[in-house]
């Protein structure tokens, strides 16, 4: 018998509303700065629906610019669900290229790298699969937002 090699199919695209990040200083480990999540919607096929006014992306920027993300949040499906979403992941690129994101230019996404592993919980039974499914994201920082692919892996 042989490992499966596991695949992935597009499950769902968040577009992300951002606020102002809150600068925290300098902390342990870099640069802190909490991100508030102001609103969105999510994109199907599998969950469509409206990113909720709540939650925020808790960042560290480290000494060599990566940055690493840790966000959560919730989202009301067109239908009534609400699902949490935890997102954990990283972003880096060459100095230039975070500088401009930093800015809040938009930087074309193969010129950095953006991705996040994802866990799902509802008690709604209609998405409860979503309780047992690992996803794994890539997104694009966007000025005021975040697009963000949801990939379930199967």
């Amino acid at each position: 018998m042989q490992i499966p090699v596991p695949t992935l199919e597009h499950s769902f695209t968040l577009r992300v509303e951002l606020s102002s990040p809150l600068s925290l200083g300098q902390g342990r480990a870099g640069q802190r700065r909490i991100i508030p999540i102001v609103g969105g919607a999510a994109l199907g096929p599998d969950i469509t629906g409206d990113v909720l006014n709540l939650g925020a992306d808790w960042q560290t920027i480290f000494e060599d610019g990566a940055t690493h993300l840790d966000t959560r949040y919730a989202l009301r499906t067109r239908d009534g669900a609400v699902i949490e979403i935890v997102n954990i992941g990283t972003r880096h690129g060459p100095a230039e290229v975070m500088d401009c994101l930093a800015k809040g230019e938009d930087v074309d996404p193969a010129l950095y790298y953006m991705r996040t592993a994802a866990r799902l919980e509802t008690g709604d039974e209609r998405y409860r699969w979503v309780n047992n499914t690992l996803f794994i994201c890539a997104g694009i920082r966007r000025s005021g937002a975040v697009e963000i692919a949801y990939h379930r892996v199967c």
